[in-house]
């Protein structure tokens, strides 16, 4: 019972520390329990399959965590308008084996290599995986631990310099560290050194945080000129009222809404996350001839200066199977069609620009390693909610510059805006703001929309950018580059918000660098890891020659 008790409270303890209702400074204990039962079981218990029970144990707190967390993805909903059970218990299911996974693999080395060398085993395979987790195509970052700061930006401005990659490994760090005080203390009762140990712990946690509050304090970095902008919010029925209204009906009370409230000059009209057009999806090669981005610019002609970005369901068709891109799916003998998640950028009379979404999400935009999992899946996937193909995606991010002004904005989709390495390509090709078109309707009124938006404030710490964030049934929102929210809108109101956006143009050192401490990690695992071969055969070699 001593170590279950010890794994349910590492599990409350992440639990309570995370965005948006959390109190994120329990983070920096949250695996000590975890730690010291692995410890326990490992060097003091009877256990004949100790690693069994250790993975058992671990799983439990993860799952607990991750049910508390993300529980909230139990609002999405099938296609016949039932609750998705397996929406929630697939990416929970799988999210805490993978975290139990890397704990084990902890064990594993700890006992092989000895404390020492395992706790730094321990943060280099959590940071790695942390990484491994942005960038497979089962993506799952939703949960990586520098996160966990979101809804207190005035102590984590220090992420300009190292990101939330960076408050992964300060988490981590103190949480072991603490292990080793405790570890230390129970071994030789000294009280030198548990002052010592302490007083660093102690240190590492407040110095980041002075760091921060007098870089808040201190920010002034000027703007190059401002901007501004009407974001739409629609609130338009993700289920229902987009797939049986008619799209024209759906343009015109999108291009009515901006209308209304077009009370001073508009420098950029922001609409969410596929506003656009209802049913199906527009073709790309026929944009020209498009009716309801003809209507789109014909609002413009009587905004003159104004340009509207938009997210719009897209396709593109293909009459030949050379060279055909890999995401496109055959449709009859003669004719193929890759479809896409895009944003566009409108303004008359010139050509649309177009982004396609390049993160997209596992098991609605993509299917996850299709050659391997389909033959195995079917049409399983489709069945509950998700997908039988993969959206098209752009390799490459872009900037949309604005002809009548400074304004480049960096046109982020939705799920893209958890990714901080990924969002700082957009500030490279020249984005001097951030403009996030989203749907955070598909789980209704939960914690899933609230973190969603609570994790763009780091985003805006990371690159030093002011947010304009357009929400189809919000919380639509202007975010500084400090990470505060300035104004936002209500959850289900259809309405617009407008604020003037500060643009700006010097780059952090997290956009020039990205996950550096991650790339740190890395190294130090491959060492960590070359380390233990050279060990085991070192040892191996010795007993041959005895």
């Amino acid at each position: 019972m001593k170590y279950v008790l010890l794994t349910l409270i590492s599990a409350m303890l992440l639990s309570i520390s995370w965005p948006t209702y959390g109190v994120p400074f329990f983070i920096f204990t949250a695996l000590v329990p975890l730690l010291m039962m692995e410890h326990g079981i490992s060097k003091f218990s009877n256990y004949k399959r100790k690693g069994w029970v250790i993975f058992g144990l671990s799983y439990l707190c993860f799952i607990i965590w991750n049910i508390v967390t993300t529980g909230w993805l139990y609002g999405s909903k099938n296609p016949d308008g039932s609750h998705s059970l397996m929406a929630v218990l697939f990416p929970v299911l799988i999210n805490s084996l993978l975290y139990s996974l890397v704990f084990q693999c902890y064990h594993w080395y700890k006992n092989a290599q000895g404390t020492y060398w395992g706790l730094a085993f321990f943060v280099a395979i959590w940071m790695s995986f942390e990484k491994f987790h942005l960038n497979w195509e089962l993506t799952w970052p939703w949960l990586n631990l520098g996160n966990s700061f979101s809804e207190y930006p005035k102590l984590v401005q220090w992420y300009d310099t190292l990101g939330a990659t960076g408050g992964s490994f300060w988490i981590l760090l103190i949480n072991v560290l603490l292990f080793y005080t405790i570890r230390t203390w129970e071994a030789g009762r000294k009280r030198k050194d548990l002052i010592t140990n302490s007083s660093i712990v102690v240190g590492l946690i407040a110095i980041p945080m002075m760091i921060s509050l007098i870089k808040y304090n201190n920010f002034d970095e000027k703007p190059v000129g401002t901007v501004n902008v009407l974001m739409l919010q629609p609130d338009l029925d993700p289920y229902d009222e987009k797939y049986s209204i008619d799209s024209l009906t759906i343009e015109n009370d999108l291009l009515s809404l901006a209308e209304r409230n077009s009370k001073e000059k508009i420098d950029y009209y922001i609409a969410p996350e596929t506003a656009l057009p209802g049913r199906g999806s527009i073709s790309e090669t026929a944009f020209e001839k498009s009716l309801i981005l003809y209507n789109v610019k014909e609002f413009l002609s009587k905004h003159p200066g104004s340009v509207f970005a938009t997210g719009i369901s897209s396709h593109k068709l293909f009459t030949s199977n050379n060279n055909l891109p890999k995401d496109a799916y055959q449709l009859n003998t003669d004719l193929w069609v890759e479809r896409y998640n895009t944003a566009v950028q409108i303004v008359p009379n010139q050509q649309v620009e177009v982004y396609h979404k390049g993160k997209l999400v596992p098991g609605v935009e993509i299917f996850p390693y299709m050659n391997y999992l389909k033959p195995i899946l079917g049409d399983a996937m489709i069945n509950l909610g998700g997908t039988v193909a993969s959206l098209g995606t752009d390799k490459e991010r872009v900037a949309f510059s604005n002809p009548y002004n400074k304004g480049k904005i960096a046109p982020i989709i939705c799920y893209e805006s958890i990714y901080g390495e990924f969002v700082t390509e957009y500030v490279k090709k020249g984005a001097n703001f951030l403009g996030i078109m989203t749907n955070d309707s598909w789980w209704g009124v939960s914690e899933g929309h609230r973190q969603l938006l609570s994790y763009a404030k780091l985003r805006a710490i990371e690159t030093r950018r002011e947010i304009a964030r357009a929400a189809n049934s919000g919380i639509s929102a202007h975010i500084n580059a400090k990470g505060e929210i300035v104004e936002d809108t209500f959850y289900g109101d259809k309405t617009t918000l407008f604020s003037k956006i500060n643009l700006y143009e010097k780059q952090t050192f997290y956009v020039k660098a990205g996950d550096l401490l991650t790339r740190f990690s890395i190294f130090a695992l491959g060492f960590l890891l070359f380390y233990f071969i050279i060990k085991w055969f070192q040892k191996k070699t010795s007993k041959q020659k005895a």
